[in-house]
């Protein structure tokens, strides 16, 4: 297998920053961002981007490295990634994976290929789409793949389309392209670690006084100055949790104090979608905190997970 990897994630507001700048400084590593929104430029109050101050002179990478104004994918997120942790680990340094957007972390870890398209071919589906409507294009999917049909409702166009668009064009459905992708070697070894709170309302309640504090930094002021840098209100940036609520508000649609509430809302519903794709999972060592977040503690049990998972030498450490 290729290159150690330990991966620090968990819901929003949990320390994951703060674990994986101590562990990093303990194992001589560097860290790479897991964050579909601290890839972006100019964001850093509402994506709560770790300043010098957090990173404690650890190397960090994938953090305010992208214009807002341009998509970013997750497949280039793997490619991205991919060649920060060979630059790492070639450098004999040990890289350590920090963020919450899961769909990126398993893609990369997984090895998980991005199978190409054909914008024509995908152009004449969504036409066909619109004209005929999803059930009959779920009909037509159903007799090629039944198996991603079964799997999906015929007023999700985008997933319809693309499902014949990948059939069009590679000559394979998605679901044999994913059960070879599953049958693959993973590209690396790697130990994930999970932070949560033991307490579901301690995380709320973190989640809300994170929120106050982004208000208190100046996000209302942060998004005015995208906006004046040429950022468009329809940038995928700022559909971000954060910046969509202040836009509302900007435009008069609520009011400040209102924006904040929603904030918090939906950063609180974020977190339970995050624990939601985590639970279960036989590969995640979790760190439950009770109230205050203990990093000694948490760097031993850490310690203890990376040593399980053939990360570090025990006798070493």
């Amino acid at each position: 297998m290729g290159p150690a990897v330990v991966v620090v994630t968990g819901p929003t507001a949990t320390g994951k920053t703060a674990l994986g700048v101590e562990l990093a400084r303990l194992y001589n590593g560097e860290v790479i961002s897991a964050d579909s929104m601290q890839l972006y430029r100019g964001m850093d109050i509402g994506t709560a981007t770790p300043d010098a101050e957090e990173m404690r002179g650890v190397p960090h990478h994938l953090l305010s490295c992208v214009d807002p104004r341009e998509e970013y994918s997750v497949s280039r997120f793997v490619e991205d990634a991919a060649a920060c942790v060979e630059d790492i680990a070639g450098r004999g340094r040990l890289p350590f994976l920090v963020g919450g957007t899961g769909l990126y972390i398993d893609s990369l870890l997984s090895g998980r290929d991005f199978l190409g398209g054909d914008p024509a071919v995908r152009a004449a589906y969504a036409a066909r789409y619109d004209a005929e409507g999803g059930e009959a294009l779920l009909r037509e999917l159903a007799e090629i793949d039944p198996e991603s049909a079964a799997r999906l409702h015929p007023n999700d166009k985008k997933r319809v389309v693309r499902a014949l668009e990948v059939w069009r064009v590679t000559g394979k459905t998605i679901t044999e392209h994913d059960r070879e992708s599953r049958l693959r070697e993973p590209p690396y070894r790697a130990c994930r670690i999970a932070l949560s709170f033991a307490d579901r309302a301690e995380l709320y309640r973190r989640i809300d006084a994170r929120v106050e504090r982004m208000f208190e930094r100046g996000l209302v002021e942060e998004v005015r100055a995208l906006l004046a840098s040429g950022v468009p209100e329809t940038a995928t940036a700022l559909q971000a949790i954060g910046y969509k609520e202040v836009l509302a508000a900007l435009r008069g649609d609520c009011s400040e104090a209102e924006a904040k509430e929603e904030i918090q809302r939906a950063s609180r519903r974020y977190a339970k979608r995050q624990l939601s794709w985590l639970s279960g999972r036989e590969d995640v060592n979790w760190i439950l905190w009770e109230k205050e977040p203990d990093l000694s503690w948490a760097c031993q049990l850490s310690t203890a997970f990376m040593v399980k998972y053939g990360i570090i030498d025990a006798d070493r450490h």
